[in-house]
């Protein structure tokens, strides 16, 4: 009988092919085959927003969207809207808000730690989308009342996608991120990312959107995202993008395009990219990132996991003491009680640990009964975890 890896197939980084990576990057994106672009810059192709905005309100919405989602699938994976604001002056009211905000937290709390970025590089906000709404719901509902952003997310996405938005501001002299794919197993350890089976690699990058909206101008020594245009096809790219010698293709292939204030880009969250170091001497480079969700990412039922683990928990230690569960055991037991994600958290009061992920409900359950808390504090802790995440 085939073993569970022949039968269903895992992404091991150590047979990943360089070559077969480059070969995904030789393609090229033609005319034809995406005939509503305004152009083709660097194999990405860019879209006039105000030319489209009669199509994506109308009944011509559906041709626009299916473009946009075989570029993200197969094409080069990246979409730029120009003028994606063409009013920009609500751009410039939520930058100024925003900026409000980034000085009362920087005073309160010295700023946070951010993602493949070190931590102080740049200024961010966690959850923008929820604290612009809260400072000024009228420049939110404004901001938001987009239909090219609307229709790129639906079009990935299908309807009722779950939007959050984090601010990142990068100062002059800012360095460049490293190369990574992104959320949900671009979040992940390499070893984590290698646990889970090939099918999920390629089924990962369709439960997000990632984007960004540009709030000032942004010539290329600003340093706008490096994409690199078809990377996404490369099905084992959430186990090689670790890799220097993928790195190092990257560097040598990656593009970059200046964006102007209400620009806007989408990309498949699969490709390898990189926020682009600021060699400006003055510019502030101020992005709102989109982090857009599925509606499928969500569990079906609300369970109570945090009273599971405290119940649990005694019996699990004495469990472990006695050597009554072998370690697998053990972990299918801690899988079905404790919650085994990180996210949605509150990112401000719960940040990323080595700029990845918080430790998640199922980590510190492990965690706690190997290292032999007792029942206070690993009930003390576990109040606090739920805190942190239930704040507003």
């Amino acid at each position: 009988m085939a073993n569970t890896a022949e039968l269903i197939g895992y992404y091991d980084p150590q047979t990943c092919d360089v070559r077969d990576f480059e070969a995904c990057l030789d393609q090229v994106t033609h005319p034809e085959n995406v005939p509503l672009a305004m152009a083709i810059e660097k194999n990405i192709p860019v879209y006039d927003s105000g030319k489209l905005q009669s199509a994506l309100e109308g009944e011509g919405r559906r041709t626009v969207m299916a473009e946009w989602a075989r570029v993200l699938r197969i094409g080069a994976g990246i979409v730029v809207l120009k003028g994606a604001y063409r009013d920009t002056g609500v751009l410039d009211e939520a930058t100024e808000i925003y900026e409000r905000i980034i000085a009362q937290e920087k005073q309160n709390a010295g700023g946070g730690a951010d993602h493949f970025a070190v931590s102080g590089a740049n200024d961010r906000i966690w959850n923008s989308l929820q604290k612009l709404c809260e400072a000024a719901p009228d420049v939110f509902l404004r901001y938001f009342a987009n239909t090219s952003i609307s229709a790129v997310c639906e079009a990935w996405l299908g309807p009722n996608y779950q939007m959050t938005a984090q601010v990142n501001l990068v100062h002059p002299g800012g360095a460049a991120q490293q190369a990574h794919r992104d959320y949900h197993l671009g979040f992940q350890t390499a070893d984590v990312s290698a646990a889970y089976p090939a099918h999920v690699h390629e089924v990962s990058p369709i439960l997000t959107l990632q984007g960004a909206v540009a709030h000032c101008d942004m010539p290329l020594d600003s340093g706008p995202t490096k994409l690199l245009p078809f990377s996404q096809t490369y099905k084992p790219g959430y186990a090689a993008w670790r890799r220097e010698d993928f790195r190092e293709v990257f560097e040598a292939r990656c593009v970059q395009l200046p964006l102007s204030k209400g620009d806007a880009v989408f990309f498949n969250p699969a490709l390898f990219h990189a926020a682009g170091a600021n060699s400006s001497a003055d510019i502030h480079r101020f992005v709102n990132l989109l982090q857009v969700s599925s509606a499928f990412g969500r569990a079906m039922e609300t369970v109570d996991r945090d009273r599971m683990c405290r119940l649990v928990f005694p019996h699990a230690v004495r469990a472990f003491a006695e050597g009554a569960f072998t370690q697998a055991e053990l972990s299918a037991a801690i899988a079905a009680t404790a919650e085994g994600y990180s996210f949605p958290t509150n990112l401000d009061r719960d940040p990323p640990s080595n700029g990845l992920a918080p430790e998640t409900q199922a980590a510190f359950l492990h965690r706690a009964i190997e290292e032999g808390l007792s029942e206070d504090q690993f009930c003390t802790r576990l109040t606090e975890m739920k805190t942190v995440k239930l704040a507003s």
